[in-house]
């Protein structure tokens, strides 16, 4: 006869099968309920940027990828839409690096690859029962929707197109986003240190999205070419091109009880429970963060409380709303602040980003954060 499960993880992308490694080290019987994988002209194309918060725990589990596939960025390079410009120096911080810019599908393949070989998780294909479900299905949680949790969500006019470029020069480590015309555009540096790729994030209007995505490669990229004032040369578009609506969003519970399971109990984490703009690319370290706090929560627990006990997880959802609130403002305050064409905002979001970057303390204060080292 089968083992009892103490957990039922549903969703087993990055924040789901690092929450079942870090749960498994708790001697914890891990459900794993993994959907088929896309096909491949459906590959992943995007890239996270990863603070040093999520590489601690990623390299905790074992799962921290190769230099080649995880670049140090030691500069980041802000540009308004009239002059203003802020830069980040990882030199300033003595730190190593501002973040990592990490290929998606090989740190999903790392993960998984950890997962097979822990034998206290078990990969299935349809949830199970268990005194604790934690949903991880994304933000088009079917689960979420099923629990009856509301998913408060503000819609923004943008759409994000993300790709791949090989450029004519070196990205010198260097992560640079331009803030023009009401688009938000990211070049995030690729290929290790000496590397000359880049993932690209391209925020712009919705309404502009379609003929973007319809262009002949040759002319988009030279949209990106003038929209990056060819910053790093001559472009060549080595990716399809995905895109997908963007949104400011948070349940308003992430835990309770499970329907029809006296005592057994389910929480949320990552984009099932929080989704923000991708102009700070803090989605993925959010998410993680989720994790890790669950994590710690339950194995701070008495020994005669369930891992499914609804006060544990109200705590967590009390750490974890409290850290997501900050950054949830931060970014929906500069998507609006940039997507307002009157001259009166232009002045004054250039006028601060001037300001911020002589802000000396505060502006150290604010990059520790982003860097998870507050």
């Amino acid at each position: 006869m089968a083992l009892p499960f103490d957990v039922c993880i549903r969703g087993a992308g990055i924040v789901g099968q690092t929450l079942a490694l870090l749960l498994a080290r708790e001697r914890l019987r891990i459900a794993l309920v993994a959907t088929d994988s896309p096909p491949p002209e459906m590959a992943d194309v995007r890239a996270y940027a990863l603070n040093a918060a999520s590489r601690q725990i990623l390299e905790s589990v074992r799962c921290w990828p190769n230099e080649a596939h995880a670049t140090p960025v030691l500069r980041m390079q802000v540009h308004g839409d009239d002059g203003g410009q802020v830069q980040f120096d990882a030199g300033a911080h003595n730190t190593h690096a501002l973040a990592w810019i990490t290929d998606v599908p090989t740190l999903q393949a790392t993960l998984a690859d950890a997962v097979r070989f822990q034998p206290q998780i078990e990969v299935v294909s349809a949830p199970v029962p268990a005194a604790l479900t934690v949903v991880c299905e994304g933000r088009a949680s079917q689960t979420r929707a099923e629990l009856g949790v509301e998913f408060e969500t503000t819609p923004y006019p943008q759409h994000a197109i993300a790709t791949r470029l090989e450029c004519e020069h070196r990205h010198q480590q260097i992560a640079r986003q331009w803030f023009a015309n009401g688009n938000i555009l990211a070049f995030l540096p690729l290929g290790g240190p000496d590397g000359n790729s880049a993932a690209v994030v391209w925020s712009v209007k919705a309404d502009d999205a379609p003929a973007l995505l319809s262009m002949p490669p040759e002319e988009f990229t030279q949209r990106l070419q003038d929209a990056s004032h060819s910053t790093l040369g001559a472009l060549h578009l080595c990716a399809p091109r995905h895109h997908w609506p963007l949104q400011k969003a948070q349940a308003q519970r992430w835990c309770g009880p499970m329907p029809q399971s006296p005592g057994n109990h389910w929480a949320l984490a990552g984009d099932a429970a929080h989704t923000v703009h991708p102009l700070a690319g803090q989605g993925l370290n959010l998410g993680l963060g989720d994790a890790q706090a669950l994590a710690r929560v339950l194995h701070g627990r008495a020994y005669w409380r369930s891992v499914g006990d609804l006060g544990l997880l109200r705590r967590y959802e009390r750490e974890r709303k409290a850290a997501l609130w900050p950054m949830l403002m931060a970014t929906d305050g500069l998507q609006q602040l940039f997507a307002r064409p009157e001259n009166t905002l232009q002045n004054l979001r250039n006028w601060g980003l001037k300001g911020f970057e002589r802000s000396g303390p505060f502006k150290q204060w604010v990059t520790r954060q982003a860097m998870g080292l507050s």
